[in-house]
């Protein structure tokens, strides 16, 4: 049988695959390991920041992983029932009761000077001396003078005496009684004069000798011994200031007039205390002493004075400082120390612990405050414990714990540790249970383990 012969193979319609789509196709490939890639870093880089928050927000209270509560180490303050005052500040000028500028009354040549400079002088002390001599003489005649002119009254009255007689007896005229009757007045009228001029001289005399009108501290010395003052000199012997009391001078808004005035009425003290210009510092302690009697159109303030005993020294004619003026007290308020005062956005608040150590954000209303706490009109009760420290670390409904408890897990701190016991559990199962607890990975590998 004669060989058929096959056909001849046709040639096939598709192109083999070239070196082109080879490499089009292996570029593609490649875009897209390169996009998985980047994709994974960026799902890892957003991964591990939020992890943490993450575990904080999985479960209420902050819970963690394996339902361990999240502790933060702050300071705890407990709100007590305390006095709080009502203070008015403002800004005031120290001004003494008194300042006399001591001037001679008489002129004449300084003698001497008695004080020291700086000194505190009592009223009627010896400052200083001017020389007596011309006053004493000035008093010597006008004793004469009062002396002579007594005489003469004398000598006028006993003629007067005789002359009446005679008159009685008609042996001189009416005229001549009369006449003798005027010389002893007008004698009379000059021994009242020379009186008053003994007076004035020894006035004078007394004059010589300087003294303090008012008590209080001498200023620097303005004239030395030999010098002749007098009376309209433009400079004095001294100048004296009272500083003990004191008074203290300072402005308060008009609107604190009623408060004031009320407070006065009803037979009250207010406090008043000055601190330096750094207000570290408390120079005095004193008490109100009055207001003005009109208040300041221009400035809306009104001026008021308090006194101050100044014992020390420490308050200084025109002198700045800083005053305090109590005006009230409320009495039993909630207070607690500002440091536990946080502000918000809506409005001031404070982290409340209870027995559970589990911080809970509270709003609440402030009051006044003193120098050691703050009042709280609203949202707080005595007894309750605040967060004083660590405040900035907290969430509502944070576990805390307090600085002397231990480190590690305790009763205000409790942890599961599930990570620990998966680890553990994996020992003791030969890999096989710590594979299912811990994932398909350690599984496998626990699996071929047993084999």
């Amino acid at each position: 049988m004669d060989d058929i012969p096959l056909p001849a193979p046709q040639p096939s319609l598709r192109p083999a695959p070239g070196p082109r789509r080879r490499s089009r196709f292996s570029h593609a490939l490649s875009f897209l390991a390169v996009a998985l890639f980047l994709a994974g870093l960026a799902a890892l880089a957003w991964y591990l920041p939020h992890r943490n928050a993450t575990q904080r927000t999985a479960s209420p209270f902050g819970r963690g992983p394996g339902g361990a509560r999240n502790t933060t180490t702050v300071a705890l303050a407990e709100a007590k029932l305390t006095d709080i005052p009502i203070r008015l500040e403002a800004l005031g000028t120290v001004t003494p009761l008194a300042v006399a500028t001591v001037h001679p009354q008489v002129s004449g040549v300084l003698t001497d000077v008695f004080y020291k400079e700086g000194q505190v002088v009592k009223r009627g002390d010896l400052l200083a001396t001017i020389d007596p001599r011309p006053f004493q003489i000035a008093l010597d005649q006008a004793n004469g003078n009062l002396e002579r002119d007594q005489a003469q009254l004398a000598s006028a009255k006993v003629t007067l005496d005789r002359d009446n007689a005679l008159l009685k007896q008609k042996l001189i005229a009416q005229q001549n009684v009369d006449t003798q009757l005027a010389t002893v007045q007008q004698l009379e009228g000059a021994v009242v004069t020379d009186r008053a001029g003994v007076a004035a001289a020894q006035l004078n005399l007394s004059y010589s000798k300087i003294t303090a009108p008012i008590d209080g501290r001498v200023g620097l010395r303005t004239v030395d011994v030999g010098n002749y003052v007098s009376t309209t000199g433009a400079v004095g012997i001294a100048t004296i200031t009272t500083v003990m009391p004191i008074d203290v001078v300072f402005t308060l808004p008009a609107d604190t007039v009623t408060k004031i005035q009320q407070r006065l009425s009803a037979g009250a003290t207010l406090p008043t205390t000055v601190l330096d210009r750094t207000r570290t510092a408390v120079l005095g302690q004193g008490t109100f002493l009055t207001l003005d009697n009109q208040i300041d159109a221009t400035t809306g303030t009104i001026r008021a004075k308090a006194r101050f005993a100044n014992q020390d020294a420490a308050l200084f004619p025109s002198q700045f400082v800083n005053v305090q003026l109590q005006v009230d007290v409320i009495h039993d308020a909630v207070t607690v120390p500002a440091a536990a005062i946080r502000h918000g956005p809506n409005g001031d608040y404070v982290y409340v612990v209870d027995a559970e150590q589990i911080a809970t954000m509270r709003n609440i209303t402030v009051g006044p405050a003193s120098d050691e706490a703050v009042s709280i009109a609203t949202g707080l009760n005595a007894g309750e414990r605040v967060v004083t420290e660590g405040g900035d670390r907290l969430t509502d409904g944070t576990r805390v714990r307090l600085p002397d408890s231990a480190s590690g897990a305790g009763p205000s701190a409790p942890a599961d540790n599930g990570s620990n016991n998966n680890r553990r559990q994996y020992r003791r199962n030969g890999g096989q249970g710590g594979g299912n607890a811990g994932g398909a990975a350690n599984g496998n590998a626990g699996g071929q383990g047993n084999r």
